[in-house]
């Protein structure tokens, strides 16, 4: 499978996957629809299916116009039917989705919305989180907890270390300006920064990441570390009191 990266709007990434051996596709959050369809026709390609991690307008904006002009399918998470217009397949917890080659489980993630779900194409390590879990940072909560935000984290923590990260937005940069205020010993961090800016100097992408950078150097997901409790005048506390913390700070940051 290729993916493609298509930027939307102002920092959003969409993704299409092509199966070249069929030339079927598929879409992750097509927040808009013209640059989708610009780069289906420039490659001669059809799109099959359009996958929504959650029902924000940002990640489907473009759905109603893709489906009416390829007869797509709309896949999303079963409790966001009534959300997510024109759902044809309603996906469920824990689910293999296939059609044609595509095969990828269905992990619902709530917090950023209590609908969020992940899409995770096992046979290539792929795996796209939407607005739960970026680039050195994770998703605001809107409509569930903190409890829940952190339980969905860890959930993506058990997968592969290999396993490359396609998230929602570019926001890599501003996350690791939080990152490294609360982690300025990080060496690995401070590593990470470097490569960032030159990838964003040549214009270029910072995704995917991966699992095992995430790991190093996203402070959401090192909130067990004792270094940054410290840092945060939380020694000893919870790990969820630590992300629940690092979460406020980040919303005013």
């Amino acid at each position: 499978m290729k993916i493609e990266i298509i930027p939307c709007l102002k920092d959003n990434y969409s993704y299409i996957i092509i199966d070249e051996k069929n030339k079927k596709t598929c879409v992750i959050d097509p927040s808009e629809s013209k640059p989708i369809i610009d780069f289906l026709e420039k490659k001669n390609l059809k799109l099959n299916y359009i996958l929504n991690t959650h029902h924000h307008y940002d990640h489907i904006g473009g759905n109603v116009e893709l489906k009416k002009k390829y007869n797509s399918k709309i896949l999303g998470f079963e409790e966001d039917y009534k959300k997510i217009p024109q759902i044809d397949i309603k996906l469920k917890d824990g689910e293999i989705w296939k059609e044609d080659n595509f095969e990828a489980k269905i992990i619902h993630i709530p917090g950023h919305t209590l609908g969020h779900v992940c899409f995770y194409f096992y046979k290539d390590n792929n795996l796209f989180t939407g607005d739960t879990l970026f680039s050195l940072g994770c998703g605001r909560i809107f409509e569930g907890t903190y409890e829940q935000m952190f339980s969905s984290l860890e959930k993506i923590k058990k997968l592969p270390i290999k396993t490359k990260i396609y998230c929602g937005h570019e926001y890599t940069l501003q996350n690791s300006k939080f990152c490294i205020q609360y982690d300025n010993k990080n060496q690995s961090l401070i590593k990470k920064i470097k490569d960032i800016n030159e990838k964003l100097k040549k214009n270029e992408p910072t995704i995917p990441s991966t699992l095992e950078d995430e790991f190093k150097n996203n402070i959401f997901l090192r909130s067990d570390n004792e270094e940054i409790k410290s840092n945060l005048n939380l020694k000893g506390s919870s790990s969820l009191t630590t992300f629940s913390k690092l979460r406020d700070l980040k919303d005013n940051f």
